[in-house]
């Protein structure tokens, strides 16, 4: 799932040119990494909180006009780990926080899209089942 989101950010800065050029070009892959990062670790604990891909499909699409407590926990934590990691301006972080409602409305986009395999509710589902596992059993499958 994380590939798929990465892919999905960098099309979304790179189709938006003015966010884009607002990031340093010696950091553009590091930081569409970390929001692909942020974006991945809080689906995946929103999703198994919600007891799912379904839950958390639905109260995506409730709360991201609202700017709800979905897109406000990413939020949060991408411009807490920009702001550490790279430095970067405010103005700069806002206008990323700034583009997580559209990412999340492509997220919830392309997993109700039975004809876009990229990013589908089993696909969730199997990377919370990953994130459940205990570190035992982990350890033991590798």
């Amino acid at each position: 799932m994380f590939d798929d989101i990465l892919k999905m950010v960098k099309d979304h800065f790179n189709n938006n040119p003015e966010l884009s050029s607002s990031i340093p070009a010696d950091q553009q892959d590091a930081v569409h990494n970390e929001v692909a990062t942020q974006m991945t670790n809080e689906l995946k604990k929103q999703a198994s909180q919600e007891g799912g891909a379904g839950g958390l499909l639905s109260k995506l699409e409730n709360t991201i006009a609202s700017g709800g407590t979905g897109v406000n926990a990413i939020e949060g934590g991408l411009v807490g780990g920009l702001l550490s990691k790279f430095g970067l301006p405010a103005a700069v972080t806002g206008a990323i926080a700034g583009a997580l409602p559209s990412l999340l409305q492509k997220f919830v986009h392309k997993a109700n899209d039975p004809n876009d395999p990229s990013i589908t509710k089993e696909k969730i589902d199997q990377a919370i089942s990953k994130t459940t596992t205990t570190p035992e059993v982990v350890a033991s499958a590798q």
